[in-house]
């Protein structure tokens, strides 16, 4: 099966900000600030990671998977078929 790289620069901004999020949740607890307040950025951190997770798998389905399905052998195309099934039921376990 073919490998192809995929550039995910526009991930990396948001992902520096998620950093400086968990880092805003460390000094909170530090402080021991109050619990839901944390909670809440907690919950916010886990929908900002999640929304990097959607871009990545788009990205994928729209870029290497639509390649498999235009130039690719057909074990090619039932590989990434399954490689897609197996990311959905990791994702589902969330």
């Amino acid at each position: 099966m073919n490998k192809q790289t995929t550039t995910h620069f526009e991930d990396i901004v948001r992902l520096k900000k998620i950093e400086g999020q968990i880092r805003g949740v460390q000094k909170m607890i530090e402080e021991k600030r109050y619990c839901i307040d944390i909670l809440t950025q907690l919950s916010s951190i886990v929908g900002a990671i999640k929304s990097v997770e959607e871009n990545i798998l788009e990205r994928h389905l729209k870029g290497c998977v639509q390649q498999s399905f235009n130039k690719g052998s057909k074990q090619d195309r039932a590989l990434k078929i399954d490689e897609i099934v197996g990311v959905l039921k990791k994702f589902r376990k969330y």
